[in-house]
């Protein structure tokens, strides 16, 4: 899988010279944008008929500048290859803007006009790419692709933005899609996989270690290398959940809804989990909304997550335009960490929001199994999908004594506020569970 570059770096330094130094200034600028130079065999385009070429890769392996490529080669003859990012943010900031983005990785000769205002590319052949946000499915109806870029489509909040995507792939002699992303074992990632159409190429970060800083080579493959989170970022595996997790990424999808079927709500609740710091190596606050439904026993949907690293001002804009938004009844915060804090600060934002301190007096597992519970009912459904918050949920491990995670934290403190643990089952369900595991056929007090 080397490629060409790593190739010539195995010739004698002195042949190395004098062949660069053969290089006119052109030539040299050229070689600096050749792809076929540069890419590994499998970062390059497969050969045979695909519609999709779905790219699996760890961290560092150059899947931003592999899909960046592919479009920078489609465009010279396809009229419109678009984009599809998570967000819009993301569409920007990485595929767009990016180290190894599309604005990045083009010669000044084929750079294409950024048009962020309407939303597109435009490449000096007079090809298109309209840009797409995987949060927006609404604007992926009706239009049409000869081929497009989807990236991280395992952090895609609306499976539905891959189904319109894909119906609008019709553009063309040969429709096709690359498709860049982490290897989660999301139903969309999945369902990929197990597609005939689809050409599945795998990557780790080792393949790349020669264009990697030796900073990130050291912080991030220490910290992950020989661990279960490891196997994913960086050998690129596809894991199932977490055996030892609370929650199951089936179940999650089983009970999922999409945003017209949600039902009138009897109450809603913001629930904040706060940070201690807002520096980039902080924890996130979580803000998970949620709320109840008027059915006996009733079902919570979690509306959003709007977690985020910010200072106690800025996680207070969030949570109180989310309490406004949604019509909320009140805010739930955790105040183990900010005490007083927490109030005062939303208070300072808006002094007439409804507000109530909670206090983690339990162990986060015992806080989290009720809920858990409520999920096995059948009796709590996201609306939409939440990729952060789920892998929160599926991955942590209580039986490792970590702390748990901000946005799953968030959520939990959420559905409590809204539940009613002493009037719905739950206990009863609990102790059932606790029954079986021990083999007992009598009932536990």
């Amino acid at each position: 899988m080397t490629s060409l570059a790593e190739a010539f770096t195995r010739l004698p330094e002195a042949e190395r010279i004098q062949r660069l130094d053969e290089l006119s200034d052109e030539a040299y600028v050229e070689l600096l944008h050749d792809w076929e130079f540069w890419a590994r065999t499998n970062q390059k385009l497969p050969p045979g008929r695909w519609t999709t070429w779905l790219i699996l890769a760890g961290r560092g392996y150059g899947k931003t500048r592999t899909g960046a490529e592919v479009v920078r080669e489609w465009v010279k003859t396809n009229r419109f290859v678009n984009l599809i990012g998570p967000t819009a943010d993301d569409a920007r900031d990485i595929m767009i803007e990016g180290e190894s983005g599309i604005l990045a990785i083009c010669p000044k000769h084929e750079r294409p006009k950024y048009q962020p205002s309407k939303r597109r590319l435009v490449w000096p052949n007079g090809a298109t790419s309209l840009i797409f946000t995987a949060d927006e499915p609404e604007r992926l109806r009706g239009k049409q692709h000869c081929k497009f870029w989807g990236d991280e489509v395992a952090a895609w909040r609306y499976a539905e933005s891959w189904d319109q995507a894909r119906l609008g792939l019709r553009l063309g002699d040969n429709p096709q899609a690359v498709v860049t992303t982490t290897p989660k074992p999301t139903k969309l990632v999945k369902e990929l996989m197990a597609d005939p159409s689809t050409h599945v190429t795998r990557g780790t970060t080792y393949e790349n270690r020669d264009n990697l800083a030796p900073a990130f080579l050291s912080e991030v493959i220490t910290k992950y290398e020989g661990t279960r989170l490891g196997r994913q970022e960086l050998n690129a595996e596809v894991l199932e959940d977490n055996p030892n997790a609370l929650w199951t990424r089936a179940n999650i999808d089983e009970h999922r809804i999409a945003s017209d079927k949600l039902p009138a709500l009897t109450r809603i609740v913001v629930p904040i989990d706060p940070a201690v710091t807002s520096n980039e190596d902080s924890d996130e606050t979580g803000i998970v909304p949620v709320g109840r439904d008027a059915q006996h026993p009733p079902h919570f949907y979690v509306l959003d997550d709007l977690s985020l690293i910010a200072t106690p001002a800025g996680w207070a804009r969030r949570a109180i335009t989310a309490y406004h938004d949604l019509k909320a009844d009140r805010i739930v915060g955790e105040v183990n960490n900010g005490g007083d804090m927490v109030e005062s600060t939303l208070r300072n934002v808006d002094e007439n929001i409804s507000y109530i301190a909670v206090h983690a007096s339990r162990a986060k597992i015992t806080r989290a199994e009720p809920i858990a519970a409520l999920y096995e009912q059948g009796r709590v459904h996201h609306v939409g999908s939440y990729p952060k918050l789920e892998d929160q949920m599926c991955e942590w491990d209580p039986t490792l004594g970590e702390l748990s995670p901000d946005r799953m934290d968030s959520l939990v403190w959420g559905i409590t506020e809204l539940a009613d643990l002493t009037g719905t089952g739950i206990q009863s369900w609990m102790r059932d569970k606790a029954r079986k595991a021990k083999g007992r056929k009598e009932p536990i007090a």
